[in-house]
Formats: C-alpha cells, structure tokens, sequence
C-alpha cells in the first residue's frame, strides 16, 4: 500500500520506525492522538482525524511552544486562577460527502477499513480508510501530513479520495475552525477553559485566515489557509460558519478517478521574531510556500539532520522476541523530544514542558523534568540546553521574588513555571476516587532549585562553555545558593544547618501526620544535593577567576565572607540516619507506620496514586512509610558512587558505599512507582546490582505511555521527562558514562538482553562516535579543529585527538568474579 509521490505506508522493512493502529477504538483514541502529534519544535498539532471535532472521544488541538493564558475560576467558594498552555484554532478540518449525503464523520458514514502510521524517520502521519455513507456510496480516503521541521510555521495536509462504486459531485470541505477551547483534561472540567476571543476571518481566492487573542495575555494569534484541488473543473464556494472560515470544493467523482486535495497551512503569533504582524506574516508565508512534494522533500531532509544528532542504535536479544519493540519505543521517545524540543524552540522563550506540545496535562507547566531530559540534549545538541537553560535566567526576576515571599533570599524557582516563571502550582486538585478537591502543596517542592543548578553545572561539564558560565551561569549559582543559604537555621548545640519545612521529590509527604502543609524536615536528598550544589558555586568562583569577569562578582555582591559560609554551610548541613545506618528520606522518616502493602495491592491492583486511595479513605500518605517515586534514591540518580562518597564526608559523615544496596532495596520496597519517571530512576540505580531487574523496569518505562500504564494520562500529553530518560538510560546509565573533572568516562555494564549500544556524541567541540558490546569500546573521534579531550575507561586514561580513533577490549562483566567490568585500553589510533 502505497500513497502519491511514492510515499510507503506500511511496508517499509525497519517497522521500528513505524507507530501503527488498524481500526477504531473510542477507548484509546485520546492516546493514540497524543501518540500520534506531529510537531517541530514551534508549533505541534495532535494526531486527531481532519473530520474529527472534540466530542469526548476526539480531541483535535494544535499548540505553540509558550502560548499561555490564565483564567479565573470559581470552585468550591474560591476564586483560583490558572495559567494553561492554550489549544489553538484548529487547523485540520477536512471533509468530504456524495452528492447531499451527509459530511463525512466516524459516526455518520460506516468506515469498513482504517489504518494509521507514524513515520517516525520521516516525520509523517500516513492515514488510510475506506468509508460508505448511508446510501452505501463507497470513497477511498488516503492522507498524509507534516508539520514542517524545516518551515515552522507551516504544516500541510495531502487527502487523496478515490469514488469506488458511484459516480456523481463530490464536495469537500476545508476550514479553519476557532471554535475551541481547553478541554482535553477531565479533571479540569469545572474550571475556565474560554482562552480565546471571538476569531475574526477573511477570504482571498483559495486562501483564507482566522485571527483571535488570548484573552488575558494578549497574543494574537493567525492561521493562514490555502486549499488546492486537482480536478480541472473544481468549483470553489467561499463559506463563514460560526467561529470559522473556510471552501467547499465541488467536483465530478468517478469510480476509481482519484482527487488530491492538498491543504497548506500558516501560523504566526505576536509572540515570533521578525514580523510586524501575524495575520500579514501568515498570508505572506503562504503566499511564497511550496508545493506539497517539494514541502515534503526539504521536511524530510530536516528529519535526516535531527536523526544524525539523535542517532542511538541498541542490538537487543532476541530470545524474547519483544527487541522490535524495544527498539521501535525508543525511537517513539526520541521522536517526541525532537518534536518539543528543537532548533526551533532555542529561537523561542520557551522551556520544557513536562507533558510537551501533545495535551493539556499539567496546563502546560514547566517542572523540574528538564533534569531528566537535559543529559540527553548536552551530549546532543548542547546549544539547544542553553537555550532553554535562559529561559530559567530571563526568569530571575520572579524567582528572586519567590524567594522573598517564603522568607529566604537569593532566588527560588517555582515548582511550575508557565510564561512569566511565576509559581503557577494550583492551592488545590481534584481527586476523582472521592470527587473531592485535595489540598496542593507541592510549590513546597524547592527542590527545583537545586535542578536548576545542577542542569547549569551539567552543561558547563560537557560544553566548557565559559562564556555561558560568566554570563548566566554563575548568577544562576549564586542566586541559588544565596536561597539555600537564607533559609538553613543553625543549631548551636550541635553546629548543624537545617532546612525545614520542605517538600522532597517523593510527593507523597507534605508534613507530618497531624500537621499536614507544613513540610517536613532535614530530607536528605535535599540536604546532600545542597551540599554539592554550593561546592559548585565554589568551584565556578575559582574556574571564572581569570576570564574576563574582573566585574561579575562586584556585580553580584559575592563576598570572601559569603564564599566562607556557603562552604561551611556545605559541610555542616544536617542529614538523618535511619537506626540501621541507612540513609533516611527525612527526619522522622522510621518514625512513620509501616503500610499493609499485601493488603492494599490486593484490594486496589494498581496502587501508584496511593494519596488518591488514601484521601478517599479518609487518610493520608503523611502517616506512612511511602513514596510515590525516587527520594532519596535521586542521589544515586544525579551522583556516581564516588561524588555522593564524597559529599557525604564532606558533610562529616563517613558513608560507605557498600551500603548503596541496602538503601535502594529498602526504598524500592516502599514505592508505588506512581510517577513515569519513577521506574526511570530505579532502573538507573540498579543497573550495577541487578542488572535484570533494571532491565526490567527500562522495559516498563519505555511501555509507559505507549501503553498508557498510568491509567488515561497519556490522552493529557506524554511524559516527556521519562521519554528522555529512557533513551539516557541507554547512552550514560549502562556505559557509564559521566562528564566530571574536564574528563569524558565510560565505565560500561549492559544487561545481558542488550548485547550492543552504537550512538554519537558531542562533547567539548568534539562529534564522537562510540560503538560498545560486553567485551569491547570503541571511540571515534570525527576529524576536526577541537582541542584534544580526556577520556577515562574503566579509570584507564586516555588523551583522544580529532580524527583518533580509542579502542578498549572490555572483561565481560557476567564472567567477571567481582561482577564488575574490568577494561584492558588498546593503543589509540592516531595521533597521541
């Protein structure tokens, strides 16, 4: 089966490129649309069908990178106001009837066949069905479209339609509809969802447009529409309907004569570069648009460029006969993050959207997701994380203002973050089991905090960008550490700093029993990662003291006293023991009940959301021993063996790593995994102590949204933190890889289902190309001007020049007695 222009739907050899659905299933239609999005970066529109309209089981819906409103409501007696990513007109309607039949719908015509590809190499969604209408008058229905990666503003629709067994006039119908508003989120259903103003249309020949506003922060927004049909003797008919604008085409239809209707669409908003105003922007584009194959052509050249950034090979066992999909998921993962995240987007103030361009989950919010997905996108397309790493520094302003609003200093970023790095967290969410609103505290979560400066730390490791670190970067630190610094109280009996009153990653503790909302104390990833954060604000200090930065720190009111005590304080933070000597999540932690987990699972199946259960219970997870996700496991997440070692005798404890095993196994036991990101991390942490299991639960992950595992949340928009970070899993957790100390290491350990790993890199000016097995590294460093780099492989160390070449024979850790992978370095080719 093939469309026009030779286009191959679903029968291309490497069907791991290839997200297909045969039929119909109201079910899981909101997933297969989000699943489905196609996007550049700028502009992505969900994978609903042209003739679909948002009816409970469709939800057609197009969004901009930064597009947001707010809106007020009323709940309950209380006024809130939420800011949400807004669904913009809706750009696809495309239909088509027999004569005066009725249009052309899922429910008015009998669709007898229906299949549905995502191209994931060429970035296509390829749609094919045979539909009859009541009078059993049969029409063959092929399309193809593109949001374009090479064009942002445009995307096309092709829809090729073969009459099969009538011949008479065949009407299409092509519009802009700006009849929409949010409503993709069920829970949000009694709130304000009106984001746009009455749209205003015109017409021009086969060109039409629609503008509208956002209601409260003014963007103005313009779609330009230009519809071409191949018949000669099609007749064109100018329509207004409410809220939309748009042509109805008629044409002869004979058996078997195909039509090509080809739609090509324009977005701008008052938001982009280098216009003066979108609706002229959006006509002008338009107008000097081509055609849909060479659209097509330079789209798909786009797609090749962003596949050799992105490019992760894995070879997988095939023994359990689940590798295709295996292999097909990842690219699923790595297709999305291109999609959010994209040369276009630096160009944009935008940051990362926890659930991307693909739903109104979250309303669209910016959380700390970006330190899953950063480690991906440094090592890849470094220039894109600085980008999104100013969208955090244009937002200081806010942040310092946070801060001050909870009585600290310095800056604090918000847990979400929307268009103007306000604290967008709502006071209150609905709980579905007990249609009860529950109380939100989660903006105590500061722990973004220390996300940000880590990402701001990661960056400078792999690019030394030294520039972006005299810029940006060191206010970034400074700010931050100044935050940590006011808020931690100082215990004289024991010299110890405490940071009370926090939330920490886990979700599920926002106090303790009997004083819900005030926080709890001392967690101890809060406290170690603090620690570590101000040991880097130290380092930056001495790396910027000679570059061009005689004034930064005058600028920054940075002291030789600050200095002192932001290195006492990251040494004298306090961090809690559990009587084993186990790491505790917080003060108090052993302290909690012990859940009847048996009992709970029992009753329940699916117990991620456990505060859900326990809110309609009449309990709550402040009484237990539970975790929702990573707490104190995240330190093992963000740090190597060796750096959490080192923090933790820098804070005056004498940790012993031996004890990692234990720590995990006893928070694992306490998880519910509600949270995609949760089997991530876990995954990651058991990578060296059991690599089945880690195995295991990277398969889970990379099943999450492509199943919907968490139960109808992917309809909301994918998980885009958790898509990143499978794809991370397999390039820095089962290498070994870590960009510390102006050095590249690679200590590698593959679970036995992954027998090969072949990706590219790029690290301090350097494309590497690094093929790895169970018994072999190899480094290929692409010819260039970059200085040489330092690799270390299995702590064997390595100078690596351009165009040298760094082969490593590896001890199969699986036949290793320490279970451990022991390296054996092969002279390097090339120069030395």
């Amino acid at each position: 089966m093939t469309s026009p222009d030779g286009c191959t739907l679903c029968a291309e050899p490497d069907s791991d490129w290839l997200l297909t659905y045969t039929g119909l299933d109201a079910a899981t239609e909101g997933t297969r649309e989000a699943l489905l999005t196609l996007g550049n970066g700028y502009l992505a529109t969900r994978g609903a069908a042209p003739e679909a309209t948002a009816d409970g089981v469709h939800y057609p819906a197009t969004y901009a990178a930064g597009v947001y409103n707010r809106l007020e409501s009323r709940m309950d007696g209380r006024l809130r106001c939420d800011e949400s990513l807004v669904n913009l007109p809706n750009w696809l309607p495309l239909t088509v009837r027999a004569d005066d039949g009725p249009w052309f719908t899922t429910e008015t015509w009998q669709v007898r066949h229906h299949h549905v590809t995502l191209d994931l190499r060429h970035g296509l969604l390829l749609r094919e069905l045979v539909a009859e209408d009541p009078r059993q008058r049969r029409i063959h229905v092929r399309q193809e479209r593109l949001v374009s990666m090479d064009r942002p503003h445009l995307a096309c629709l092709r829809t090729t339609l073969t009459p099969q067994n009538w011949s008479g006039a065949l009407h299409v119908r092509s519009l802009l509809d700006g009849r929409v508003r949010n409503g993709n989120v069920a829970e949000f259903a009694a709130l304000a969802k009106d984001h746009l103003t009455e749209p205003v249309g015109g017409h021009h020949g086969s060109t039409c447009w629609l503008v509208t506003e956002t209601s409260q922060s003014r963007v103005r927004v313009a779609f330009a529409a230009h519809t071409r049909v191949s018949h000669e003797d099609a007749q064109r008919q100018a329509i207004r309907l409410s809220g939309g604008v748009g042509h109805v085409w008629t044409v002869p239809g004979e058996p078997g004569a195909a039509v090509t209707v080809d739609k090509t669409v324009a977005v701008y908003t008052s938001r982009d570069h280098a216009i003066s105003e979108p609706v002229d922007a959006a006509r002008d584009e338009l107008a000097h648009a081509p055609g849909f194959s060479a659209l097509r052509a330079t789209h798909e050249q786009a797609w090749r460029h962003v596949w050799q950034r992105l490019h992760l090979s894995a070879g997988l066992d095939s023994r359990d006969g689940q590798e295709l999909n295996a292999r097909r998921a990842v690219n699923v993962h790595l297709f999305h993050l291109a999609q959010t995240l994209s040369q276009h987007t630096a160009d944009l103030d935008a940051g990362v959207p926890a659930r991307g361009l693909h739903g109104e989950g979250y309303r669209g919010h910016v959380f700390w997701d970006e330190l899953f997905v950063f480690p991906l996108l440094n090592l890849r397309v470094p220039e894109l994380t600085r980008a999104l790493l100013l969208y955090r520094y244009r937002r200081l302003p806010q942040a310092r203002r946070l801060a001050r609003e909870v009585g600290g200093a310095g800056a604090l970023f918000p847990w979400q973050s929307g268009s103007d790095g306000r604290e967008e967290t709502p006071d209150w969410f609905f709980n579905p089991r007990s249609q009860r609103w529950m109380a939100d505290r989660s903006r105590r979560q500061y722990h973004v905090n220390l996300a940000v400066a880590y990402n701001v730390w990661q960056y400078y490791q792999v690019t030394a960008d030294i520039d972006f670190l005299a810029a940006y970067g060191a206010e970034l630190l400074v700010e931050i550490a100044r935050f940590w610094a006011a808020i931690a109280e100082h215990d004289p009996a024991t010299g110890r700093y405490h940071l009370r009153g926090l939330m920490g990653p886990d979700e599920f503790h926002d106090g303790y029993p009997g004083r819900p909302g005030a926080g709890v104390d001392d967690n101890a990833y809060v406290a170690v990662l603090t620690s570590w954060v101000l040991a880097r604000v130290i380092d930056a200090h001495e790396v910027l003291g000679g570059h061009h930065t005689e004034d930064l720190w005058q600028r920054l009111g940075v002291t030789a006293t600050e200095l002192r005590h932001w290195d006492r304080l990251s040494r004298r933070l306090h961090v809690p023991f559990l009587p084993n000597g186990l790491l505790a999540q917080f003060d108090g932690y052993g302290d909690l009940d012990e859940l009847d987990w048996a009992a709970y699972r029992a009753r329940y199946g699916n117990i991620g959301r456990l505060d859900l259960i326990l809110e309609a219970e009449n309990d709550t997870t402040n009484r237990y021993q539970v975790s929702k996700q990573a707490d104190v496991l995240m330190l093992f997440y963000l740090l190597s063996a060796e750096e959490l070692t080192e923090t933790l005798h820098r804070l005056g404890h004498g940790f012993d790593p031996a004890t990692i095993p234990a720590t995990i196994a006893h928070y694992l036991a306490r998880t519910t995994h509600g949270s995609t990101l949760s089997r991530i991390v876990h995954a990651w942490i058991l990578s060296r102590g059991d690599r089945p299991a880690s195995w295991r639960l990277l398969r889970e992950a990379l099943d999450a949204d492509l199943a919907d595992t968490q139960g109808g949340t992917t309809r909301e928009g994918i998980h885009l933190g958790a898509m990143a970070a499978t794809a991370d899993v397999l390039q820095r957790c089962y290498t070994g890889l870590e960009t510390r100390g102006n050095t590249l290491r690679l200590h590698p350990r593959l679970p036995d289902a992954l027998t090969r790993l072949d990706f590219d890199l790029r690290y301090r000016g350097h494309w590497l190309h690094v093929e790895l097995t169970h018994d072999h590294v190899d480094i290929h460093a692409r010819a260039g001007a970059a200085a040489p780099i330092t690799i270390a492989v299995n702590d064997e160390t390595h100078t690596l020049h351009s165009g040298a070449r760094l082969p490593v024979q590896l001890t199969d850790a699986r036949d290793s007695p320490s279970g451990d992978v022991l390296g054996t370095p092969v002279r390097p080719e090339g120069r030395t």
